[in-house]
């Protein structure tokens, strides 16, 4: 007798459940966007409020702060997604950034602040590792760049809203309207998460016959434990470049001797290649595989590099050496993710992508430091020097990942009382449904 085949409604109606799952996983990725990058938009309110007392140096500190508590929960998210399901973790990463969003709103001090902060960040890190699986799982075949790109683009456009709505909230409702706004979109989606059924996808219920030990295992034994840390150095690496160039782009570009509105063009070369160049990438990734695509990339962002630091500068100059970092920073790490969701076996990929979110939280947290103590030392060219430095780590650890996805063999895990279960590493340009 042979097997029920889905009817074309049924079809339809699981195709549009994707689609909206993958919706819903954007606007996640949005509103957390916008709770991570607000602080930056309120920092010279912050200094300025005698209610706080916090100096230079404490508002760098907390900061930072975020970015540990965003790999803790980058971290914990997949062993909690273990236990109670990957929508009720999602939902409760919503509930604890939007709670560190209104502690940070009601902050009496510094120390309340970086708490809130902390919480922010541990409620992100776990909110994107989650969003990120369940985008990649219910991603058509041949479509998973593309995916995980469309989620990750969340982050940026979250900083757009935050810097748009800045502008009429500030001088108006002060700075700490920006914190309750965040806390009240978090609700918003929170609400969103819980009405909405998020389905089951295949490495949902392939995952139902692994421990959690054996998912580990996959991870970080054997020839596993070669690719994550190769992930994690590139990760680690590529993020150093990336995020310590948000930071310090316009300062260094103005220290090199252009003025403030060359050094505001550079900047948005830099955002605008990133946003479009990543979905190019991820056309072609989707097409040439994401471990290849990602050594191209990250040729990309060590050739902007080095362009700014021995090129002859003029503004046509900086701009396409900033456009090359762009391609190159933000599409390396979507890249990476994909890679990262598609080398190990199937029902270990919340575990992978725990790990590479993680790992590039830290990256994120060191750029920044790193780039001011290069240009306390050494100037622009110091701070251009030293992320192209990060760079060239980058481009190494891509170069060897490839190799390394092309290698990918079978795996085979026999769990005990069972049939043997055959789970395939899978090469960085194929999909699982």
């Amino acid at each position: 007798m042979k097997p029920a085949t889905p009817s074309h409604h049924e079809t339809t109606t699981a195709e549009r459940g994707r689609t909206t799952t993958v919706a819903l996983c954007m606007i996640v990725t949005i509103i957390e966007g916008y709770n991570l990058i607000v602080y930056g938009s309120v920092v010279p309110l912050l200094l300025a409020d005698p209610a706080l007392g916090i100096t230079d140096e404490q508002t760098g500190l907390i900061g930072g702060v975020v970015y540990i508590g965003a790999v803790l929960g980058a971290l914990l998210a997949p062993m909690l997604a273990e236990r109670i399901g990957r929508k009720a973790t999602l939902a409760a990463a919503i509930a604890v950034f939007a709670l560190g969003a209104v502690l940070a709103g009601a902050a009496a001090g510094g120390q309340m602040l970086a708490v809130a902060r902390l919480l922010n960040g541990l409620g992100v890190g776990a909110a994107l590792t989650t969003a990120m699986t369940i985008a990649r799982n219910n991603a058509p075949a041949g479509r998973a760049s593309l995916i995980v790109t469309i989620t990750m683009a969340g982050i940026p456009l979250g900083g757009v809203v935050a810097a748009l709505l800045a502008i009429p909230i500030l001088p108006t409702l002060g700075w700490r309207a920006m914190f309750f706004v965040g806390a009240g979109l978090g609700a918003a989606v929170l609400v969103a998460v819980l009405v909405c059924r998020i389905p089951n996808s295949s490495e949902e219920v392939t995952g139902r016959s692994w421990t959690v030990r054996q998912k580990l295992a996959a991870v970080f034994a054997g020839r596993g434990a070669l690719i994550t840390v190769v992930i994690a150095g590139c990760a680690v690496a590529n993020m150093i470049a990336w995020q310590g160039l948000n930071v310090w782009a316009a300062q260094a570009m103005i220290d090199l001797g252009f003025s403030l509105s060359g050094a505001l063009l550079f900047t948005f070369a830099l955002t605008g290649a990133a946003v479009l160049g990543s979905f190019a990438t991820a056309w072609a990734a989707d097409r040439r595989g994401s471990a290849l695509v990602s050594v191209a990339t990250g040729s990309c962002t060590v050739l902007g590099l080095v362009g700014i630091v021995v090129l002859p500068l003029s503004v046509p100059t900086a701009v396409v050496c900033a456009a090359f970092m762009g391609i190159g920073g933000h599409s390396t790490m979507n890249l990476v993710h994909t890679t990262t969701s598609s080398v190990y076996p199937l029902p270990a990929r919340g575990v992978a992508l725990g790990w590479s979110n993680g790992t590039s939280f830290i990256g994120a947290f060191l750029g920044p430091t790193l780039g001011g103590m290069a240009i306390a030392t050494g100037g622009a060219r110091a701070v251009f020097s030293t992320f192209a430095g990060a760079a060239g780590l980058c481009l190494i650890g891509l170069t060897v990942l490839f190799m390394l996805d092309r290698s990918a063999t079978p795996q085979i895990f026999r769990q005990p009382g069972r049939p043997t279960q055959s789970a395939r590493a899978v090469p960085a340009a194929e999909v699982i449904g």
